[in-house]
Formats: structure tokens, C-alpha cells, sequence
């Protein structure tokens, strides 16, 4: 059975960082490519970005490009999500997800 775990939202004002944590089981985690994804109260469900397996090569929305890190631990079965630089617009739930699987999300607040 695919879980998909994720942790390590919180209230943070403008400009500060989070990281955000995808505990995996259920598959074979280092042949899988992994994503990010994320919805904003109201708003449908966006992609962030993407981390590949053979080569580990990522991909990013271009609202979020230079600000977050996408990155994975494949000893651990973990990805994760470094948020720097966060604007009120980044506030949302934030999912890991695989093929058609996700998590129950983490949720992200940015405000001061």
C-alpha cells in the first residue's frame, strides 16, 4: 500500500523558511519520480515541482523557481521541499505525490 506522509508546515511570516518532509512507503521509492504539489484555499491543485530518479534532475513551477529546493533521501524514502523566501501567496496546503497518489498535506502560512 503507497503512503505518502508528509510534515513540517507552520505559520511563518514573509520572507522566512520552512522544509517540508514527504515520508514514503509502500513502493520502491528510488525508482519513482516524486513531486510537490499544492492548494490555496479557494484555488484548484498546482504543481510545484518534480525530482527525477536516474539522474535526480528537477523541475520547477515558475512561481517558485529560485526560491524553493526540491531534493530526495533514497536511504531514508524521503523527499523533501525547501521553502525559502515565502510570500503570502505561497500560503496553501502542500502535498507530496506520486502518479495519482497523495498525502494528506501539510499546511503552509505565510502572513505576519
Amino acid at each position: 500500500e503507497v503512503k505518502l506522509v508528509e510534515s513540517g508546515g507552520g505559520l511563518v511570516q514573509p520572507g522566512g523558511s520552512l522544509r517540508l518532509s514527504c515520508a514514503a512507503s509502500g513502493f520502491t521509492f528510488s525508482s519513482s519520480a516524486m513531486r510537490w504539489v499544492r492548494q490555496a484555499p479557494g484555488k484548484g491543485l498546482e504543481w510545484v515541482a518534480t525530482i527525477n530518479t536516474r539522474d535526480g534532475s528537477t523541475n520547477y513551477a515558475d512561481s517558485v523557481k529560485g526560491r524553493f529546493t526540491i531534493s530526495r533521501d533514497n536511504a531514508k524514502t524521503t523527499m523533501y521541499l525547501q521553502l525559502n523566501s515565502l510570500k503570502p501567496e505561497d500560503t496553501a496546503m502542500y502535498y507530496c505525490a506520486l502518479g495519482n497518489y497523495r498525502g494528506r498535506g501539510t499546511q503552509v502560512t505565510v502572513s505576519s
